[in-house]
């Protein structure tokens, strides 16, 4: 373990600019994971990460004492902060005091969707989409395309709200998600408040690519016309229509549903 004390380290500058910045995340394919929860998912799923990264304060924590040993046993990096330096990066307000500096990954588009996806068409909010990538893991869906006006899937907030969802799901960002519908060996099948099919009446025992769009917009004309069927989730009250995250989790547990019966 190494200690940095000075503003002035290069890592330190990195790790400033990461904290703030979607444009040096995207820039550099690098960014951060702040907290016990994520550190340990990354731990268990993907490995050691670049840099774990702690406050001096923090050591004394249990959870983050043994997260540093598991790092330092797979000989990865480890970098102690002073309080005031560590809290100048943080972007949690009252966190442990433990953050992963991790490469995003990146990947070759699929030659075409064949197993069960989910297409992001331009869903602005991070904890919309964080939310629906959590959905997404937990119902075993393992592919998620978002538009290039989608929100940064590797923001920090996308993370939070996605509690470990990355390290589970293929995220595939900045697609052209009309080449690929026309890709598909599977269903695409889009919501809409319009269509007359429920949701609950459509055959999802087979693969299926979900098309999800903007919150207030919905999904572009363009997909929805390419899409093999449009259902729509029947609700009782006076609301016009369900959060984007809260539609999805109802159609991929469905879908789980219909294949579990």
């Amino acid at each position: 373990m190494k200690t940095i004390t000075s503003r002035d380290n290069p890592l330190f500058k990195e790790l400033s600019k990461l904290a703030t910045s979607s444009q040096a995340r995207r820039k550099s394919g690098r960014t951060l994971l702040d907290g016990v929860h994520l550190s340990q998912a990354y731990l268990d799923l993907r490995g050691a990460p670049v840099q774990c990264i702690v406050s001096e304060s923090a050591l004394a924590n249990p959870e983050v004492a043994d997260i540093v040993m598991r790092c330092e046993n797979q000989h990865a990096h480890v970098t102690a902060l002073p309080d005031a330096l560590y809290n100048a990066v943080s972007q949690v307000e009252h966190g442990v005091g433990l953050m992963f500096l991790i490469d995003t990954p990146a990947r070759e588009l699929p030659a075409a969707l064949a197993v069960n996806a989910v297409l992001l068409d331009n869903v602005q909010d991070p904890g919309n989409v964080g939310s629906i990538l959590r959905s997404a893991a937990a119902a075993g869906i393992t592919q998620v395309f978002c538009s290039s006006g989608t929100a940064f899937c590797w923001s920090p907030k996308v993370l939070r709200a996605a509690m470990g969802a990355h390290f589970v799901v293929e995220i595939y960002e900045n697609v052209d998600l009309a080449a690929l519908v026309k890709t598909s060996k599977i269903a695409v099948l889009a919501t809409s408040g319009y269509a007359e099919q429920r949701v609950y009446d459509a055959d999802l025992r087979k693969p299926v690519a979900w098309v999800f769009g903007h919150e207030g917009q919905g999904v572009a004309d363009d997909l929805m016309n390419m899409a093999t069927q449009t259902v729509v989730i029947p609700h009782l009250g006076q609301v016009e229509s369900l959060n984007v995250a809260a539609c999805a989790a109802v159609c991929f547990f469905e879908q789980v549903r219909q294949i579990q019966s």
